[in-house]
């Protein structure tokens, strides 16, 4: 069995994606893709994998968790999607490392099923929005406690990615950019699903709607229903000029009200942020999706 899980990254998609592929899980199904619902399986697995606490599963545990989330459905291909599978928001900075929980969480995933194909997906965001999404979302008060010590300029996702290709060698790992969602959210969808573009989906533009005009999704939707696009770089082009006409600029404005965040700073985690996605996007391994 293929077992695909979105890992996040935490303040990502906010399980808009899951959301998307649960509106299509009939027509899923025919083709043996299983979406549960998260109650099937996020408290289970958290469990689980806290329960055995690095140790290795019984040999029965594979097939009491398909049982208790499968319901006995023949099924080829399994998504699991938790944004939280690695850690809390709380905790992305444990030890003073940007998830140092990544080694034993993406093992103890792995640990679960097998003998089974395994896919990993995780989206990026830039640290000078990432962070702050984060720590307001945390407990703490205080950044630099948030942090623990870690530096925001020191924050690299290529890092976070190496270590879970060592973690998980032979597992497919497919990486995108948050920013990048609204144009690629179709692409998603079938990527984790892994169903072609002969499969109808719906719910493909549902991040688009989120930073664009109604009058300009209703226009965009019944220009592409009369004017079929022969490819997905055809359709990405009548995307971004209905964007330029239509986009909600507050949507698409990140307002970041931490004191620590300057302009300076945000400006230079920018663009180290662009130097670190060009650098993974080069990487052996990685399936990097972008539009």
């Amino acid at each position: 069995m293929e077992i695909v899980y979105h890992i996040g990254a935490n303040c990502t998609d906010e399980d808009r994606l899951l959301k998307s592929l649960l509106r299509n899980v009939d027509v899923l199904s025919q083709d043996g893709v299983k979406v549960p619902g998260p109650s099937k399986y996020r408290r289970l697995i958290r469990e689980t994998i806290q329960g055995l606490d690095g140790a290795t599963p019984a040999p029965e545990t594979r097939s009491i968790m398909l049982d208790a989330i499968l319901d006995d459905e023949p099924t080829e291909r399994l998504v699991l999607s938790n944004s939280n599978f690695i850690c809390i928001s709380n905790r992305v900075f444990d030890k003073g490392v940007f998830y140092a929980l990544v080694e034993p969480k993406v093992r103890g995933l792995l640990q679960l099923f097998p003998g089974d194909d395994i896919e990993l997906c995780i989206a990026l965001r830039n640290p000078a929005t990432f962070i702050p999404e984060n720590f307001s979302k945390s407990k703490f008060d205080d950044l630099g406690t948030f942090m623990r010590g870690m530096q925001p300029i020191d924050v690299r996702w290529s890092d976070v990615i190496k270590r879970i290709q060592y973690i998980a060698p032979h597992c497919r790992l497919s990486v995108w950019c948050n920013e990048d969602t609204p144009l690629i959210w179709g692409r998603l969808m079938r990527e984790i699903a892994g169903v072609p573009d002969s499969v109808p989906l719906i719910g493909t533009y549902d991040l688009l709607a989120t930073i664009m005009e109604k009058e300009g999704m209703q226009r965009m939707k019944g220009y592409l229903k009369n004017n079929p696009p022969p490819t997905p770089q055809h359709e990405l082009k009548i995307i971004l000029a209905f964007l330029d006409k239509y986009a909600l600029d507050d949507a698409l404005n990140e307002d970041i009200d931490l004191p620590e965040f300057t302009h300076e700073l945000v400006d230079q985690l920018s663009d180290q942020y662009d130097a670190d996605v060009d650098f993974i996007r080069s990487m052996q391994g990685v399936n990097f999706i972008t539009p």
